[in-house]
């Protein structure tokens, strides 16, 4: 017998659970992996067994937060696609991939809790952001403002870099500036 598909959630299930992620997301950035679940559930506005019903363990919540800020970055890029120029769009996901390395970082307690546990919550991450890179430049060399000869795996190793140079929410003038240089790379300058 083949098996079934999941039953999509309802809607007010579907809020429950999203606003436990975004707590969770809060709580773990914040407070660190040693936030108590019961806390999350509160901030959520949620009762205990209704995060239970969602996320059976803790490692389980930890990694559907990651999952779901990985899941919003790069959908952000088909999403900035269809209300901005390519290049602003490009621009604007770079702001957005710093806000996620960021948050990456603060949750690194938690996070370590999910791969103790066996679980690789990052398995299909740089595939994802790949895709979401390799989005934004095709979009931008088809308009003809960025070059059509850039590799998303360099764009990514350049945001890594800004990332790891000026990550932290206090330097945000600073990445700023250097999102800006890495954008000014990727334009297409025709030649006279």
């Amino acid at each position: 017998m083949p098996e079934q598909a999941p039953r999509p959630l309802r809607a007010d299930a579907q809020r429950n659970r999203q606003r436990l992620l975004e707590a969770a997301v809060r709580a773990f950035s914040q407070a660190g992996a040693e936030v108590t679940l019961e806390q999350i559930a509160r901030d959520a506005a949620v009762g205990i067994g209704t995060l239970y019903r969602h996320f059976p363990t803790r490692e389980a919540l930890v990694e559907a937060a990651y999952r779901n800020e990985l899941e919003r970055l790069c959908d952000s890029a088909a999403e900035l696609l269809e209300r901005l120029p390519p290049e602003a769009a490009t621009r604007a996901w770079m702001d957005h991939f710093i806000d996620y390395l960021a948050t990456k970082r603060e949750m690194a307690d938690a996070l370590r809790l999910v791969i103790a546990a066996g679980t690789n919550p990052f398995a299909q991450s740089r595939d994802r952001l790949l895709a979401a890179v390799a989005r934004l430049l095709t979009a931008g060399a088809a308009a003809g403002t960025i070059r059509p000869d850039v590799d998303p795996a360099d764009v990514l190793v350049g945001l890594s870099g800004v990332s790891l140079a000026a990550g932290g929410r206090e330097q945000r003038d600073q990445a700023q500036r250097l999102l800006d240089l890495l954008m000014d790379g990727l334009r297409y300058r025709r030649a006279d």
